[in-house]
């Protein structure tokens, strides 16, 4: 029996699996994101990301011990097509989750700092509540910062799965940078479209086309660590006015990002930095909710971002696999 707490930040969900899993192996948050390939443990990702139980936009994590007390808890992010490094709508439901489950006593009219270690590194979530009730939760991120600015996109190696798409990518190019994972970042209306539900499925192929043209370009490695390389999202962006955008990312194989992604948001803020940008910025969803961002501190290493949303609990569940099921661990269809 598997028990899992789920939960949606700006629509984006996340499942947080707190019974049920094997023990993942590790010194580090990363080293065990890379333990988690093992079949016993992935089965448990694959049970609740696939369908029946989930779906192909799914989104949750395991909770591991932190790297060291300095932190409250770790956690391993996943999708339908594995593990991510980074998660910006995740870490604001972990602290949502964090103070509701009293893991750690919170101010009840005040701030309260939720650090967790992940993949990407130690990030911080800060716990805003009024009379008891959590109103507001301030995702701290690590460094971000741009790797490359107009990279152009040729056509994807042979044998990449890019899809009819391939061929609008000729001429164009995308900015690269990093918020705990790479992203690649190119306005809509470079392709003639907008950031409006009726356009996603034009969105989603031509993600996927771009990624399959940035695998194995030099920007979509990481410089220090090569775990976290490759391009992770692509974030299609549509101007509404000064300090105002809206975008969706597309993610992993095709993965829609139904909020405005935490951890993708970091990265467009060190792009708009790099731009002279200093306000705060509205970032909106494609389904219409928003995060608040702006540049905390400026380090060295880059800018430290920080997102503002809101994660509210959706339900809670006690997944079963019946071992006469034919479907298994279950299946998407995309």
């Amino acid at each position: 029996m598997i028990e899992a707490i789920d939960y949606h930040t700006a629509g984006e969900p996340f499942r947080i699996v707190v019974a049920g899993v094997p023990g993942i192996p590790g010194d580090t948050v990363l080293e065990r994101r890379e333990a988690a390939a093992a079949p016993e443990i992935d089965a448990v990702r694959r049970l609740l990301c696939h369908e029946p139980r989930g779906h192909a936009d799914m989104y949750g994590c395991f909770l591991v011990p932190p790297d060291d007390p300095g932190a409250h808890l770790g956690v391993l992010f996943w999708h339908k097509d594995g593990y991510s490094t980074a998660c910006g709508h995740g870490t604001i439901a972990l602290g949502v989750y964090a103070v509701d489950s009293g893991l750690v006593k919170a101010d009840p009219d005040g701030e309260t700092d939720v650090v967790v270690d992940v993949p990407s590194g130690r990030v911080t979530a800060r716990v805003r509540c009024v009379a008891g009730r959590v109103e507001a939760v301030t995702f701290r991120n690590v460094p971000s910062y741009v790797v490359a600015r107009g990279v152009e996109l040729g056509s994807p190696p042979a044998g990449a799965a890019a899809g009819a798409e391939a061929g609008r990518l000729a001429g164009l190019a995308v900015d690269v940078s990093y918020g705990g994972a790479l992203y690649a970042s190119v306005p809509a209306a470079a392709f003639g479209l907008s950031v409006v539900p009726e356009h996603l499925t034009e969105l989603i192929a031509l993600g996927r086309a771009v990624k399959a043209a940035l695998a194995g370009h030099p920007a979509a490695r990481h410089a220090g660590d090569d775990r976290l390389s490759g391009i992770y999202g692509v974030i299609f962006h549509d101007e509404l006015g000064p300090g105002h955008q809206r975008n969706v990312t597309v993610f992993a194989d095709g993965e829609v990002d139904r909020s405005p992604c935490g951890s993708g948001t970091a990265a467009r803020l060190a792009l708009l930095h790099d731009d002279g940008f200093t306000g705060t910025l509205v970032h909106e969803s494609i389904v219409g909710t928003s995060f608040l961002a702006r540049v905390a501190e400026v380090t060295d290493g880059g800018i430290v971002a920080e997102v503002e949303g809101m994660a509210y609990r959706t339900g809670e569940h006690r997944f079963a696999l019946d071992p006469r099921d034919p479907v298994g661990t279950g299946f998407t269809l995309r």
